[in-house]
């Protein structure tokens, strides 16, 4: 509950704060949560530190630092959308790869996007809404449930359904999806747990089965697509080609087979961009539980 009461208080803020002064409070909150959040900020690295394998550990803590900045802007974006318009926003959104959408969609069995942890969804979701079809975002129940509350009515605001990552949301994202309507998820980290074991950057790890089991039952396409933040503080949506599941018979064989065709995808995207796969969360288990960078090195004054 206090750290729903203090997001409350920052957001109240940031809220009221021109957008450009909004990124400036955040890149001191970024500064703070380099400093303070240690756990979170040597997971990233680690992470990093596997995307990355040739870089050293100056780039690692550069890429960490630019991360974390990066995503409290997104966060900043987050609080100040309670009064924002989408019409507003438009002018900050670049889509590269529309043509996909419209292929996926022209199919009318739905759209399950399919997308790491980059960027701020809620803008792409917003004017997508608006503009292609109905958007929802199928994600993890945030604690406490205050918290939840506020994400699920701040993008209801702006016609995003929000649908917990439970059995009564994925009944929902059936229904979604027999509708023609678009569902978001991110699917480079296993929430729930259930996933099966697959390789992601060459390392063993979990990965959620739900998509691609989906796909192969309803004949939906998945669509990758990842979002990344521009230098000007816009956005670049890029869609690439859908994929679709053709069931042999062998379901966890066909489950393998799609998401394998995801996670190249996404190793493109990430290794792209790097600065922006916001994963402070253990990924490959293994190692990231005993990765660290040393320490910096000290310099003496002559």
């Amino acid at each position: 509950m206090w750290t729903y009461r203090g997001f409350r208080v920052l957001q109240s803020v940031m809220g009221r704060l021109p957008r450009g002064l909004a990124y400036a409070l955040a890149i001191v909150v970024a500064r703070g949560a380099m400093m303070f959040a240690g756990r979170a900020r040597r997971r990233l690295e680690a992470n990093l530190m596997v995307v990355c394998p040739e870089a050293s550990p100056e780039e690692i803590r550069k890429l960490t630092w630019l991360n974390f900045r990066n995503h409290s802007k997104a966060y900043a974006d987050l609080m100040q959308l309670p009064r924002m318009r989408v019409e507003d926003m438009r002018p900050w959104l670049h889509t590269q790869g529309e043509e996909h959408l419209h292929e996926a969609m022209a199919l009318g069995k739905g759209v399950l996007t399919v997308a790491p942890h980059m960027g701020s969804w809620e803008i792409v979701a917003a004017i997508w809404s608006a503009t292609v079809a109905p958007v929802s975002l199928f994600a993890e129940v945030l604690e406490p449930p205050e918290m939840y509350e506020w994400y699920r009515e701040t993008r209801g605001r702006l016609g995003i359904s929000v649908l917990p990552l439970n059995n009564r949301g994925l009944r929902q994202v059936v229904e979604a999806l027999r509708a023609n309507e678009m569902v978001v998820t991110a699917l480079d980290r296993d929430i729930a747990g259930t996933g099966m074991e697959m390789d992601f950057f060459g390392r063993p790890t979990t990965i959620s089965t739900g998509p691609a089991a989906l796909s192969l039952r309803y004949g939906t396409p998945l669509l990758p697509v990842y979002v990344i933040r521009l230098p000007d503080d816009s956005y670049q949506a890029v869609g690439t080609p859908p994929l679709v599941g053709t069931p042999t018979g062998d379901k966890e064989a066909d489950i393998r087979a799609l998401n394998e065709k995801v996670l190249r995808r996404f190793e493109d995207f990430v290794r792209a961009h790097p600065e922006q796969w916001h994963v402070p969360h253990v990924i490959w288990p293994q190692d990231s539980a005993h990765r660290s960078l040393p320490a910096p090195a000290r310099t003496s004054a002559s």
